[in-house]
């Protein structure tokens, strides 16, 4: 029977690299995943039994966002007065990022006849949980009249920590982290405001769903 996938309920995220990487013996992950051979991410981990060939369309749960550590104080560090960071700032930035990685997600996903997008829970659907962490924004635009130019050799950097639900067990069958920097060609110095980091955010988010497509185009679906 289908239900809305916003009807499951999963544990918070947390402790993302301890949890949900640590390691038994033998390269076997706690909850039984085994890591994935020449991955093209830093680590990736599936259900050796799972099959994945099942699975036509795919559901995505919100994005969780996380700022790096102190990445406030290290913003208002150079900042003055109404440039500074406030947090309505950075819940906006969350929001925006949130957002930018699912239009891209089903975007990618949902290309040249791909799978299809559904918001319910059903045999054939694969149910994605993003979370972006340890997200570092280069000159964010903090909406305020006169603000000064900032210049930077990157807009940023963040960290993909994505995992795979049968929608209908609620079942883990996959797992995977990475971490993308945002850097200019060549290394050239050049201004970073919103629209770039937008434009930076949606080629780091794009290369993340296209290895995902790749992977299930590539070994599992029929």
């Amino acid at each position: 029977m289908k239900f809305l996938i916003r009807s499951l309920v999963f544990v918070p995220l947390s402790c993302f690299a301890s949890m949900g990487f640590a390691q038994e013996e033998e390269g076997i992950s706690y909850d039984g995943l085994v890591p994935v051979e020449d991955a093209r991410v830093a680590s990736a981990f599936i259900d050796p039994d799972a099959d994945f060939s099942v699975f036509k369309r795919f559901a995505i749960l919100d994005t969780y966002v996380a700022f790096k550590s102190n990445w406030q104080r290290d913003q208002n560090s150079s900042r003055r007065g109404s440039g500074r960071i406030s947090a309505s700032d950075m819940e906006r930035i969350k929001t925006d990022v949130a957002r930018i990685f699912k239009e891209v997600m089903i975007e990618r996903m949902e290309a040249d006849d791909g799978f299809e997008v559904v918001d319910f829970a059903d045999d054939d659907v694969l149910l994605l949980r993003p979370a972006i962490i340890d997200l570092d924004v280069t000159a964010p635009d903090t909406m305020t009249a006169g603000r000064s130019q900032t210049y930077a050799a990157s807009t940023g950097a963040a960290t993909l920590y994505i995992e795979l639900f049968d929608s209908v067990t609620g079942e883990i069958i996959g797992r995977a982290i990475d971490r993308q920097g945002a850097r200019r060609a060549g290394g050239t110095i050049s201004w970073s405001n919103s629209v770039t980091n937008t434009a930076e955010a949606r080629r780091i988010f794009g290369r993340w769903a296209d290895l995902l497509r790749s992977f299930l185009d590539e070994h599992y679906v029929e």
